[in-house]
């Protein structure tokens, strides 16, 4: 009896030290937990510190990390891990702290996974993804306008870790009959964030995407930064980062090389601001396309700033769509300190946007722009058309100012051979105007 209680003794003493050094293993679903009061270890059985009750334990974990080897993960570029996956965001979701799922690394096969929330008790949550992730290529596993892999309804995410999501695209590119069919089935997003509160994305790399790379949808507060997004100039539909229906969106500090849109801001966005990036090849950033769907939101407080556009087809473009079913407003953007190397329309605002072989133009866009500025926008056109300002016919562009543009023709030849186009706008210059302003 006395060589039991001093086991006793001696396992209390342990499980005492470990909570001092603030870290207790919890080896239920391969989780490490610091801060709780147990220890547990499949196969060994349960030495407890005290007889709290499972809830006022389950309360007092501080920390946990969750490894999706520990879950089934082989990691072989093969076998699809998404089960292990979701297994192990289930087990995080549902705990209470702070908690971290990792992804170490090594190659992991992933079909189409989600990871949904609400993750009621959980106060922050980090997903370190440090591994290569490839999607499957698989197309019929993937349901219309989905996400490759998917965030959704969650406050407080952190994804960071330096990893790579591999969409695999150009096995799927071949599919893409977006440019002539209106109504055609959108290829799958790499990463997709639905809904998300506070989110951060950093340090991660998007390639080869089906679709878009990163898109947001009805997220409030994301912050990105040093975003990497790789895909050839020729790969459809590949916009790097779409926003839609969202508010308080920061990106700054990433590079980005792709087919279409370097950054679009869709419909029913406020408080976007978008700071160094360097984009192409690509379009460039655009606000856009928009009027084409009924009930579009508005758009308003655009910033974007301090951006290299490099070869790409655009620099800053605005682009809605004519024959609009309703009407809608964009206000209040601005443009300012953009470097312009070799883009084909430097700026352009294009209210007949038609990237169809053909479409209705019986009636004008309904969006109306207003209170626009472009600051310091410098470089070299590869056109002969630096600035084209083509607005609605039915709803004019107002106080549009250009201030301080400069931009050459890339092969050299004198400013009077660099023009702008103006139609259904009377735009308002201060400082410098290469090319000259409209007459």
């Amino acid at each position: 009896m006395r060589l039991v209680n001093g086991v006793r003794l001696r396992l209390s003493l342990f499980a005492v030290a470990v909570l001092f050094l603030g870290g207790v293993v919890e080896g239920r679903g391969g989780a490490l937990m610091a801060g709780g009061g147990s220890v547990s270890a499949s196969g060994v059985g349960d030495v407890r510190a005290d007889r709290a009750s499972p809830l006022d334990r389950k309360r007092r974990v501080r920390s946990a990390v969750f490894d999706v080897k520990r879950f089934g993960a082989l990691a072989d570029g093969r076998t699809d891990d998404r089960k292990a996956f979701e297994a192990a965001w289930n087990e995080a979701c549902g705990l209470t702290g702070r908690v971290n799922l990792l992804i170490p690394k090594g190659t992991y096969l992933l079909g189409p996974v989600r990871f949904a929330g609400p993750c009621t008790n959980v106060s922050s949550l980090t997903i370190k993804v440090q591994g290569h992730l490839k999607a499957s290529t698989n197309l019929s596993q993937y349901g219309s306008d989905a996400g490759w892999v998917e965030f959704g309804w969650v406050e407080g995410l952190s994804l960071t870790g330096g990893g790579l999501f591999d969409g695999r695209g150009a096995k799927a590119w071949l599919h893409n009959n977006c440019l002539v069919d209106f109504d055609c089935k959108l290829l799958p997003t790499n990463i997709k964030f639905i809904s998300m509160n506070k989110t951060s994305v950093r340090g991660v790399t998007s390639l080869n995407s089906k679709s878009f790379h990163i898109a947001l949808v009805e997220c409030d507060g994301f912050r990105g930064s040093k975003i990497r997004i790789s895909a050839p100039a020729d790969s459809p539909n590949t916009d790097g980062i779409h926003i839609e229906r969202s508010s308080g969106v920061y990106i700054s500090k990433s590079r980005i090389r792709t087919g279409d849109d370097c950054i679009s801001i869709g419909q029913g966005n406020s408080l976007v601001r978008i700071t160094n990036i360097d984009c192409g090849p690509g379009h460039g950033i655009s606000v856009g396309s928009l009027g084409r769907y009924r009930h579009e939101g508005n758009v308003s407080g655009v910033l974007v700033q301090d951006c290299n556009m490099t070869g790409t087809a655009n620099g800053i473009r605005i682009k809605t769509w004519p024959d609009s079913p309703d009407s809608s407003i964009a206000t209040n953007m601005t443009f300012e300190n953009i470097r312009m190397n070799n883009v084909t329309n430097p700026i352009i605002i294009d209210q007949t946007y038609c990237p169809f072989a053909s479409c209705s133009f019986k009636e004008p866009s309904r969006v109306k722009l207003s209170d626009i500025y472009f600051k310091n926008i410098r470089g070299t056109s590869s056109s002969p058309v630096a600035v084209a300002l083509e607005c609605s016919r039915g709803f004019p562009c107002q106080d549009i100012y250009l201030q301080d543009v400069h931009l050459d023709l890339l092969d050299g030849k004198t400013q009077r051979n660099v023009t702008s186009s103006c139609k259904n706008v009377k735009a308002k210059y201060i400082g410098t105007q290469i090319p000259p302003p409209c007459a």
